[in-house]
């Protein structure tokens, strides 16, 4: 398991599979495993492929799902690898949510976990996905 901020953190499936009693959330990514999940978290999955492009409808979930969680819960968010597919979801996360640059945001993924790869066309993919939450409806508390 790899801490990125305070309170993002990804990992492989077998973080997934045995978290921290610290972990509050999980979203698992990975769309050829499957797993049961600790019965302490609050869990979702979202199948992302292994090496595609990012697809920015599920980036979109995915980032809209943490952020409904609570700001200060402990969030991991899980892939077979913990290299890919999770860490270009809380790479799309602080871009989206926190407003980081994606520069910034890959700076912070590569000095914290190096060896990261995040997913091909990811920084376009960000992109669509702050363009579609700027034409949503203000959302307050999560919500």
């Amino acid at each position: 398991m790899h801490m990125i901020t305070d309170q993002l953190s990804v990992g492989n499936i077998m973080d997934a599979e045995d978290p921290s009693p610290v972990i509050g959330t999980l979203l698992f990514v990975a769309e050829e495993l499957t797993m049961t999940p600790a019965s302490w978290v609050d869990y979702h999955y979202i199948p992302f492929r292994e090496c595609a492009k990012a697809d920015p409808a599920k980036l979109m979930e995915a980032v809209q799902w943490l952020e409904s969680r609570a700001p200060t819960e402990r969030k991991l968010v899980c892939c077979r690898a913990g290299m890919g597919r999770s860490v270009s979801v809380v790479m799309a996360y602080l871009c989206c949510v926190e407003g980081k640059s994606y520069d910034e945001v890959l700076k912070l993924v590569m000095t914290r976990h190096p060896g990261a790869m995040p997913l091909p066309n990811l920084q376009v993919a960000i992109e669509q996905v702050r363009q579609l939450r700027r034409a949503q409806p203000t959302r307050r508390n999560g919500s």
